[in-house]
């Protein structure tokens, strides 16, 4: 063997060890979402490019194992537990309340980076929107603040419904809250409420349901986890029953439903994979201040208007951030 041959096995093999040990200390990021991974897929992508903006690429510099409940709040406690286990170096939870509150529930230590829809401060998740404290912070995607708005928007769009069906997930934290909020603009706007709780597969259809019996003729799908991974069939469902329809995110009016209005959701994952990225780097969850969507968007498809033999008012097509034709 050549002595410049024999330098080199050696010194892969004297580099072996270290290149192990390299490799075994890839940081690994535990990515837990009451969500689904399918219906999910963008918004994911939208969290490791905010990763990839703190120059963290996964199968490069980091690794992420992923849980998906799928709608499924039960399941995610030992989900929870099983990534805290495994001492992953931050938990990210996605899909609201339910993931962030199993998280906090199953570490104190490993940092935590959420989103939620409604108040962290007010469920426990954090001391303060300025001063996170303890092991947790995230975005505050307000999903559930525009429930009112929501309301508003459908009854300018029909503004002779006699009757608004309100689907409502029991489950979820803020279900209580949203019903309080839209029972009171209910009463400003002189609108009839029909609200039914919907909290799993077979109750979607119960709903239906009720709102068939009471006559409802719109619909209003509160903001809920659930929900969106359900979105195809409760798009499907109002209008195989001809229910003018609001919603909460994009995806929906994307997916055939009437109309939409919330928060960018892609905006806020690319944040929460920022603070996640800033975290590996050193930061501490009690300094990053919670941040709170400011981006909504109204998004109207005509063809789903057309479906259903109405016309759009032209100020609110006007106003209007996405016309989907």
């Amino acid at each position: 063997m050549k002595r410049r041959e024999f330098l080199g096995i050696a010194s892969w093999l004297l580099s072996w060890p270290y290149a192990a040990r390299a490799q075994s200390q890839v940081p690994v990021i535990g990515y837990l979402s009451a969500r689904s991974q399918g219906e999910t897929s963008a918004l994911a992508d939208a969290f490791r490019k905010g990763l990839g903006e703190e120059r963290f690429i996964e199968g490069q510099n980091v690794a992420i194992e992923y849980r998906w409940a799928e709608g499924q709040y039960d399941r995610l406690p030992e989900m929870a537990a099983d990534l805290a286990s495994r001492r992953v170096a931050v938990i990210v939870t996605t899909g609201g309340e339910p993931s962030a509150l199993a998280a906090k529930a199953a570490t104190s230590t490993i940092p935590i980076v959420f989103t939620v829809g409604g108040d962290p401060v007010k469920i426990g998740l954090v001391e303060s929107l300025n001063r996170p404290g303890g092991n947790a912070t995230g975005v505050n995607l307000l999903t559930t603040a525009p429930e009112s708005k929501r309301l508003g928007l459908l009854h300018e769009l029909v503004p002779d419904t006699k009757i608004v069906g309100v689907m409502i997930d029991p489950n979820y934290q803020e279900a209580q809250a949203q019903a309080r909020e839209l029972r009171e603009a209910a009463a400003t706007l002189g609108q009839k409420l029909v609200i039914a709780d919907a909290g799993n597969d077979k109750n979607l259809g119960s709903a239906f349901d009720t709102f068939s019996r009471e006559h409802a003729d719109a619909l209003l799908v509160a903001a809920a986890p659930f929900f969106d991974t359900r979105r195809e069939r409760i798009v499907a469902m109002a209008a195989e029953r001809r229910l003018p329809a609001v919603y909460q995110f994009r995806e929906y009016a994307a997916a055939g439903g009437l109309m939409s209005y919330g928060v960018s959701l892609a905006e806020g994952y690319r944040q929460v994979g920022i603070y996640t990225g800033q975290i590996l780097r050193g930061a501490k969850p009690a300094d990053l201040p919670i941040v709170q969507s400011i981006r909504f968007e109204f998004v109207i498809n005509l063809k789903a208007a057309k479906k259903l033999g109405l016309e759009i008012p032209a100020m609110l097509l006007a106003r209007a951030d996405e016309v989907i034709e």
